[in-house]
């Protein structure tokens, strides 16, 4: 894994470096990376840090739609807005992340280079990986009360780290955006949760027993 995250680091140096097509920014903490709303065709690849995908609704509520990671993808290609809500991406560390427009990848350089052909065999990949964090979600969001998101999301994270312990990747405010739930009431089925021995909470550590 180490190997393969340094081929695709190098990869994207060697990609932003040599490709006319590409542009590559960086940004700080909180910082506004891209909005929806201008419908544009971009296509964006997180080269390092972590992101989200945010939605603000009429009401101004707040929810985190998705976290991005190293290598995952994002545009306003995924999402047809066709309402009035705000989508940006935030960056939640600091992030370098690489811009292209999705004609970039139908169509060839007019160097044809050998980049350019790496990334649409990624491109398969990459869109996986994009459909999986999505089908995630949708998981999550159609269970019906606040206990059943929190062990079904408890599940996945800790699926995905082979442990039954680990560290949430969100602040617990985060955590409630991102589960569509109030926090305060989450913050009670958490306590519920550990008073009925199915949690172990220390902080943002989370400990399944069960």
């Amino acid at each position: 894994m180490y190997s393969e995250n340094n081929e695709l680091t190098s990869f994207y140096n060697e990609f932003c470096q040599n490709c006319k097509k590409v542009v590559s920014k960086k940004f700080s903490k909180n910082e506004t990376i891209t909005t929806y709303i201008a419908k544009r065709q971009q296509l964006c690849l997180l080269k390092s840090g972590e992101a989200e995908l945010i939605r603000y609704d009429f009401n101004g509520t707040r929810t985190i739609v998705e976290h991005y990671l190293e290598s995952n993808i994002f545009g306003e290609i995924f999402y047809n807005v066709t309402t009035n809500n705000e989508l940006l991406v935030e960056a939640k560390t600091k992030c370098e992340v690489l811009f292209f427009d999705y004609e970039f990848i139908k169509n060839k350089c007019t160097t044809t280079c050998s980049y350019h052909k790496k990334l649409i065999q990624t491109l398969p990949d990459l869109l996986l990986a994009q459909i999986t964090s999505l089908n995630t979600r949708i998981e999550i969001l159609s269970k019906r009360t606040i206990r059943e998101k929190l062990l079904t999301y408890f599940n996945l994270v800790a699926t995905k780290n082979i442990s039954k312990s680990f560290t949430l990747p969100f602040s617990l405010t985060d955590l409630a955006d991102y589960l569509s739930v109030d926090r305060s009431a989450m913050m009670r089925e958490l306590g519920f949760l550990r008073n009925d021995n199915i949690i172990e909470k220390n902080g943002n550590r989370i400990t399944l027993l069960y």
